[in-house]
């Protein structure tokens, strides 16, 4: 096995696992102990992984930050179902917030209610809606952040400190028993907020979200209400989310039904 090959093996193992040692290297791949060395310093200088004595760890820390445009177009089968789910969720009139989530904009692509109050900080979302008849988009002030379709800032919170909704309707970068986390913390500031001030909190998350945790943490597990994703998370994600009693909705495909 050519060591391109194995260093890829190791990254499978260590996904599921967390971490690897030394030794189990050498026994999975049958190589020297300084071959297993060479390799764990190989994975580390492409920062893969972070060495400890004897093996490495699976970085807990996601660091991955992809921009909007690449967002919207992965896993892009999987976030239409679970949008399309998600706006079965909302009666017409509901007071919706939306955040700035690619999976969010696809369900607000796929709203058929109307009658809406709509508040956001999404430029596409406020963009798809606001031509619709019969409801009402506000979007939210502040900075505008291009390469990542958002705005935030001291404006944006100060806006939707007037406001309540009936749902929210929010993406997550990564979802884990300690909660929410975003990668960016003046986004996370407005996700915050209106969590604060809805009714209903529903939380959008296909399943490369499960087990993320990104760089800023936006809320518990307490409050979140609803989990609209693609498959059952794994243990210890899906006992986490009973112990909180999240309803858990699996969005299925148009050809599974």
């Amino acid at each position: 096995m050519y060591q391109e090959e194995r260093l890829f093996a190791i990254l499978q193992h260590m996904q599921v696992h967390q971490r690897i040692s030394v030794e189990e290297i050498c026994e999975l791949f049958q190589v020297s102990r300084d071959t297993a060395r060479r390799d764990i310093v190989k994975l580390e200088e492409q920062g893969k992984i972070l060495r400890t004595r004897g093996g490495a760890i699976w970085p807990s820390l996601n660091k991955d930050i992809s921009g909007y445009r690449d967002r919207l177009k992965a896993e892009s089968d999987v976030k239409r179902n679970i949008g399309r789910l998600a706006a079965s969720l909302i009666h017409s009139g509901d007071y919706l917030f939306m955040d700035a989530s690619t999976t969010v904009l696809h369900a607000a692509e796929q709203l058929r209610t109307d009658g809406h109050v709509v508040v956001t900080n999404s430029i596409d979302i406020a963009g798809l809606l606001s031509p619709k008849q019969g409801s009402t988009v506000h979007l939210l002030g502040g900075v505008v952040h291009p390469y990542h379709r958002f705005i935030s800032g001291a404006r944006t919170l100060e806006m939707l400190r007037d406001y309540q909704a009936d749902k929210l309707i929010l993406g997550t970068s990564g979802l884990t028993p300690d909660g929410l986390t975003n990668p960016f913390e003046e986004e996370g500031y407005v996700m915050k907020e209106m969590i604060r001030r809805a009714d209903q909190v529903i939380v959008l998350a296909d399943h490369t979200k499960f087990g993320l945790r990104q760089f800023y943490r936006v809320a518990g597990l307490d409050c979140i209400d609803i989990v609209i994703t693609d498959r059952p998370p794994a243990e210890p994600m899906s006992e986490a989310l009973r112990r909180h009693n999240i309803e858990i909705l699996i969005a299925e495909g148009e050809n599974e039904r």
